[in-house]
């Protein structure tokens, strides 16, 4: 039999699906927390698909959490970019806690600094260059994608 409680609860979930089109959402779902300390940097991460000397590390992520997003972190050294790509199927957002460099536009290259947020929508190009002498720190987050594959992930083919 079922619990007027668990009624209510499978009603909610219903609505939360219906009007924001979440369906990992679930009641009862338990928190997920690590710390950057013990979280490994991502291997395998190719030149050629535009990851140029960077430490990335997913904090939050499908493997990790279940997440239909990604939580990361992102150290470049001088010289370390990521080239000029989007992402089909998720929305991009990035902090830069420290350091100095160029983001990769749509109009071409503009400088960011410490204490930028940017924002690129689906389909949008960007891409972050380290032309400083000091690391760059980013925390990024891709929208709607739990991993690279779901992202959708594509490097430039004309400035790559």
């Amino acid at each position: 039999m079922t619990s007027k409680g668990e009624m209510i609860g499978a009603a909610l979930a219903k609505a939360v699906k219906a009007t924001t089109g979440i369906t990992s959402a679930k009641l009862g779902a338990s928190m997920y927390r690590t710390n950057i300390k013990d979280v490994p940097k991502v291997e395998g991460l190719k030149r050629d698909d535009g990851w140029i000397d960077m430490q990335v590390q997913f904090l939050i992520d499908k493997k990790s959490a279940g997440a239909d997003n990604v939580v990361g972190w992102t150290v470049l050294k001088p010289g370390a970019s990521h080239e000029q790509h989007l992402h089909r199927n998720c929305d991009e957002f990035f902090i830069v806690l420290k350091g100095k460099g160029h983001i990769y536009t749509e109009n071409g290259e503009q400088p960011s600094s410490e204490g930028d947020v940017v924002y690129s929508p689906r389909t949008c190009w960007h891409g972050f260059n380290n032309t400083s002498n000091e690391d760059v720190v980013l925390v990024w987050g891709w929208m709607g994608a739990g991993s690279i594959e779901a992202s959708g992930y594509e490097v430039d083919p004309e400035t790559h």
